[in-house]
């Protein structure tokens, strides 16, 4: 029996994974959008600028087309095209590739909900002598362009300089979402310390879940900018390391806040446990308590029932009303012991 051959893959036009492709030139933005092939060839007759292209999550096949076209490094291409990468630098003769995880908050998060809180993406950004090229997997980029051409200083700059503005919006979007996380967890924190508070210790471990997996995209970037400063002189420019020596130092500061977010909770579980740990002592000692009292009365009333002959309380004109006194008075008398030492 003949197998039959599988079929090709449909093999989707570049163009579809293109967002923008923009032309650079003498501090400028060249007006219009451009497809690559055309972009290249206006930097090539003026002999300066820069190309930037923007793509949404290609396929190997589209990232193959744009590496024939930019000349970039077979390597390259394997990794943008794989996502859930952690960030790094890596240089490739005159190339440079970077990656930087994004990070978005959804704040409306409820009680019992167990979607995430925190949700991660990927920026891919490679940059040559006459190209930037950004490659966003699960992520969203807003219009970065506007403040750039704005500063036609910093457009001379070349494609390092984008290379900064992505770094740095996404590193400031780090620092947004920390501030968010702070309230969510001091308000954790009010709700465990509260005397007599009732809360669900569910809600801290999904914090703690989240905020693991934003130190997982996150604590990996400060060694791949210190690489990408000290090891890479010779394509960006003092003021360039300057730019993402800053963008470092935020960085940093962020990696601070969320560890110690991090420890706070750690701490809030340990205290949760005890805090719960304790509470369930004190509803043993209240159901133990209740047992006691309702023990003596099944314990006196247990022993007449037995209904020997030769029980003389049974004779008794006014026994059973005794018997009744009796077993309040014990009841009481447990009752007010118990109170006395907390157990009610």
């Amino acid at each position: 029996m003949d197998v039959p051959e599988p079929r090709p893959r449909l093999k989707v036009p570049v163009e579809r994974a293109i967002d923008h492709c923009r032309v650079f030139m003498d501090g400028e933005r060249l007006p219009g959008e451009y497809i690559p092939s055309s972009a290249l060839n206006e930097v090539a007759e003026h002999g300066s600028g820069f190309v930037w292209l923007g793509l949404r999550e290609p396929d190997a096949h589209q990232m193959e087309r744009v590496a024939e076209q930019f000349g970039i490094h077979p390597l390259i291409v394997e990794d943008a095209v794989t996502a859930h990468q952690r960030p790094k630098v890596e240089r490739y003769d005159d190339q440079l590739f970077m990656v930087v995880r994004s990070v978005k908050f959804r704040a409306e998060a409820s009680e019992g909900d167990s979607r995430e809180i925190i949700s991660t993406g990927e920026v891919q950004v490679l940059i040559g002598p006459q190209f930037i090229i950004t490659v966003r997997h699960g992520a969203e980029l807003p219009e970065l362009s506007g403040a750039f051409e704005e500063n036609p200083e910093l457009v001379a700059l070349g494609p390092g300089a984008l290379a900064w503005r992505v770094a740095d919006h996404l590193v400031d979007e780090y620092y947004r979402i920390a501030e968010l996380l702070e309230q969510e967890v001091d308000d954790l924190e009010e709700e465990v310390f509260t005397p007599g508070s009732r809360f669900n210790i569910e809600q801290i471990y999904m914090y703690k879940r989240e905020i693991l997996e934003m130190r997982h995209s996150t604590d990996p970037l400060a060694p791949a900018l210190r690489s990408l400063i000290t090891e890479n002189r010779d394509i960006l420019g003092k003021q360039l390391r300057s730019y993402f020596r800053d963008v470092l130092d935020h960085e940093m500061q962020v990696r601070d806040r969320i560890a110690g977010y991090d420890e706070r909770l750690s701490a809030l579980i340990d205290a949760s446990v005890a805090k719960i740990t304790m509470q369930q002592n004190t509803d043993m000692r209240t159901i133990s308590a209740v047992v006691g009292m309702a023990a003596a009365p099944t314990l006196i009333a247990g022993i007449y029932g037995m209904n020997f002959t030769n029980m003389p309380e049974l004779d008794s004109e006014y026994g059973y009303f005794i018997v009744l006194g009796v077993i309040a008075f014990i009841v009481a008398l447990m009752f007010w012991w118990f109170r006395r030492n907390n157990w009610l």
